[in-house]
């Protein structure tokens, strides 16, 4: 099991959140694998670190893939996670995300909009020009920001947050992410993940109303130390 300094890489904390750098492979929240969950790390951390006898509160704001990593708010009190819930469902929060890709887009900029429709049975999401029954309309902006021998970086700015949003509509127009055979990709990565990084996020803070601004260091990888 991992222990709650096993490399949890913290990008900002203070008495009402606590941010930090998702490793792909770990889970946002516990599921039915069993596997111990990144908030469950996260509230071992601050009962460490601030010596709690009790249970410690943390909220989950929202999620990111198992197999993507990058940047993830938790709240630490009640307060900011209400709060931070209506910022999300008012698109207070601004993500950027890296996504590494084959086959460069046509457009070394544009905006892809598509109507998704998820699929619980194989837990994958199919992209349509029209909306029809049981679809979600799903927007993002991506603009080429570098080539690297073999693939292109791609920087996405949500204006949804889908299911498998950015994988599901970048497969939608022949640049399937590294690493992600569900959505096209040739071969899978040695260590299970897909190069989608959540890379940046900004927003006002819920309660000290500062403006909070954060960049999380890409993974340990070759192809992302490219990219930097």
């Amino acid at each position: 099991m991992r222990s709650s300094k096993d490399n949890l890489q913290v990008l900002h904390e203070d008495n009402h959140i606590i941010i930090v750098n998702k490793r792909a492979g770990d889970i946002t929240q516990g599921d039915k694998t069993g596997d111990t969950p990144l908030s469950e790390v996260v509230k071992r951390y601050i009962k460490d670190k601030y010596n709690k006898p009790n249970n410690v509160y943390l909220g989950v704001v929202h999620r990111l893939d198992r197999p993507t990593s990058g940047i993830i708010i938790f709240a630490k009190t009640s307060k900011a996670l209400e709060r931070l819930n209506k910022m999300l469902r008012e698109k207070q929060i601004n993500k950027t995300y890296w996504a590494i890709v084959k086959n460069r887009p046509q457009k070394s900029q544009d905006t892809l909009i598509n109507f998704l429709r998820k699929n619980p049975k194989n837990n994958k999401s199919t992209a349509y020009n029209k909306e029809s029954k049981d679809t979600k309309k799903a927007i993002l902006h991506y603009k080429a920001i570098k080539d690297l021998d073999n693939y292109s970086l791609l920087e996405i700015d949500l204006e949804t947050g889908r299911h498998h949003q950015i994988r599901c509509q970048l497969s939608n127009i022949g640049s399937p992410i590294k690493g992600d055979l569900k959505y096209g990709f040739d071969r899978s990565n040695k260590d299970g993940s897909i190069h989608l990084h959540a890379r940046k996020i900004e927003f006002i803070h819920p309660v000290n109303k500062e403006t909070i601004k954060i960049t999380a260091p890409t993974p340990e990888d070759a192809i992302w130390k490219a990219c930097d």
